[in-house]
């Protein structure tokens, strides 16, 4: 995935104005200071935090790459010190959301300042590289091990992983609590949004597993182009649905967090995952997939199904 140096490098100007504004209210501003460090000392904070942190963004934006790699390695220790800090005292909440999205940022804009891209390839690597499920395995055995793979999946992403984040969401005092008839309202919708997008999963992934001779996890793909069911209506079914899940157990346990977590989740995927999965989808299946593409959209539902010519 490209990103220009220059966009990195804009980013640590960008990154070094904001700590430098946000120092200057961390000293003048109580709540600033109370809600993103708690009760640490300032001074000591900024003792090490402005040179590493702010003077060196400075640097990285005019060019000085070590630099680069001095404020990024401390935005992340940082962050982490304050998520530890923050779990045990219940301070500082809002000081660690900020440090994890200036960490995120800070190492996409330190991968394109040293590359000029982000070396996404490594998520097809090892175990999670694209091949073609084993011949020979009938398709009840596809579905099976299908639904083996959605209930890992989903007991991970879909109720550890949100749990952990609103537990975590209330512990460091960052949630934004709602009306209670408000609150009842948003995980009703929550509740018939994640039935909804669960028949959708289910149905893509039994589906694809069914026709196409292999599961939904790369390293046991289908060998043949699935294109029907969901997929006749929208190129992506089943991480669409996986995305709205998300969502909707954001909205179902009322954690703005976890409906964030989705969110991120959407553009990982979109623009780590799909592109590799992709490419490999074009080099298997050529033209028949190209015209697929052509037709059906990746996140958009088609208003009719489409109906594809016969396999060349």
């Amino acid at each position: 995935m490209a990103v220009p140096a220059g966009l990195g490098r804009l980013y640590f100007a960008a990154q070094a104005g904001a700590g430098a504004a946000w120092w200057v209210a961390v000293f003048t501003v109580p709540l600033v200071r109370e809600a993103t460090l708690g009760t640490i000392d300032p001074t000591l904070m900024a003792l090490a935090d402005v040179p590493l942190f702010v003077v060196a963004s400075a640097l990285a934006a005019v060019g000085v790459r070590g630099a680069a790699y001095v404020a990024t390695g401390w935005t992340l220790l940082v962050a982490a010190a304050l998520a530890v800090y923050a779990t045990i005292t219940t301070e500082a909440g809002w000081g660690v959301l900020a440090m994890i999205a200036a960490s995120a940022a800070s190492v996409v804009a330190l991968c394109a300042i040293r590359w000029g891209r982000i070396p996404t390839a490594w998520v097809v690597q090892g175990p999670f590289g694209f091949r073609p499920a084993a011949a020979g395995r009938s398709s009840a055995a596809h579905v099976l091990a299908t639904l083996g793979q959605i209930v890992l999946f989903w007991g991970f992403f879909l109720v550890v992983v949100p749990l952990v984040i609103s537990a975590l969401e209330q512990r460091w005092g960052v949630a934004l609590p709602l009306p209670a008839p408000v609150a009842t309202g948003v995980a009703i919708a929550g509740a018939v949004v994640l039935a909804l997008a669960s028949a959708l999963g289910l149905w893509s992934g039994v589906t694809m597993s069914a026709l196409g001779d292999g599961t939904p996890l790369p390293a046991a793909m289908t060998t043949r182009l699935v294109v029907a069911g969901p997929y006749r209506w929208v190129r992506n079914p089943m991480a669409l649905a996986g995305i709205t899940q998300g969502a909707a157990v954001g909205l179902l346990l009322g954690s703005w967090l976890v409906v964030l977590y989705a969110v991120a989740g959407s553009a990982v995927w979109n623009h780590v995952v799909r592109p590799h999965e992709e490419h490999d989808l074009e080099a298997r299946f050529g033209a028949d997939f190209d015209e697929y593409r052509a037709h059906v959209r990746c996140w958009l539902p088609r208003l009719t199904p489409y109906r594809s010519v016969p396999p060349r």
